[in-house]
């Protein structure tokens, strides 16, 4: 009874601390005060974290997009940059055929074989296809002629193949002989007799006598003339074209070419 009556004595009595609040009202409100304060600091602290996960999600999202968007842009560029060199390849295809005054068919080379002891290359040539033998070539000279096709691919045989051989004519000396294939990027001309005059820097050109290439095609330079037997030099040639960096090649649809000036008739071994 007393502690009741203390208690309703202490809800009447004014606060000392000023205002209308009773006493047992003020003491209540400074308990309670400091640990709302807490909850309420506690309560801005969890806000604020949750506001920095969100935050740091939608960075999070925003970055995966924008690398998306990155990459597509990459591949877009690359797309262009793959539009622009075909167009350019196109281009010097038709300037090329223009200016060599032959009948050609641009073919994209998808494979170059330069592993195995057959040097070949695999081209697509389109839907027109391509016929066996037929001869292949590029900008500054003959690349090798068509040993299989199938539908729009063909297979290539290289110059450098040991297995080819080229009707070939010395330019200066006008003396005639058979080019074979001697490794990656080296051929060898045969049957020059000792007699002819032959020097380093000599162009080769193809003779038109193996049925297969026409003649006055460039096939190689002379880079070194060795001793062979008692009959024959042995020549060094280094091809015309440049084997391991073709992206575009051509097929010779009509092998005629104009007649020879007298100057250009062949002399026989």
């Amino acid at each position: 009874m007393l502690g009741g009556q203390l208690v309703l004595l202490a809800s009447q009595s004014p606060d000392p601390g000023g205002g209308p609040r009773s006493l047992l009202a003020g003491g209540a409100l400074r308990l309670v005060a400091p640990f709302a304060q807490l909850v309420a600091a506690v309560g801005d602290v969890f806000s604020g974290f949750g506001r920095a996960v969100r935050g740091r999600s939608s960075l999070a999202r925003e970055n995966r997009e924008l690398r998306t968007e990155l990459l597509e842009l990459r591949r877009e560029r690359l797309r262009w940059t793959g539009l622009e060199r075909e167009a350019g390849e196109l281009a010097v295809a038709l300037e090329f055929a223009r200016a060599s005054g032959l009948e050609l068919r641009a073919a994209r080379v998808v494979y170059l074989d330069r592993g195995s002891f057959l040097r070949t290359l695999v081209a697509r040539v389109g839907p027109r296809g391509a016929r066996r033998d037929q001869v292949v070539l590029a900008e500054s000279g003959i690349v090798g002629r068509v040993i299989e096709s199938s539908g729009p691919w063909a297979r290539v045989q290289l110059v450098t193949d040991r297995a080819a051989a080229v009707g070939a004519l010395l330019e200066t000396a006008r003396r005639q002989g058979i080019v074979r294939g001697a490794g990656p990027a080296e051929l060898e001309l045969e049957y020059v007799p000792i007699q002819a005059e032959v020097a380093a820097g000599d162009r080769v050109l193809t003779a038109g006598i193996d049925g297969v290439y026409p003649r006055g095609l460039p096939i190689g330079t002379v880079i070194a003339v060795e001793p062979g037997d008692e009959r024959f030099h042995r020549i060094r040639v280094r091809p015309a074209v440049d084997l391991a960096d073709l992206a575009v090649v051509y097929l010779l649809e009509s092998a005629s070419r104009p007649p020879a000036s007298p100057r250009e008739e062949v002399a026989t071994p």
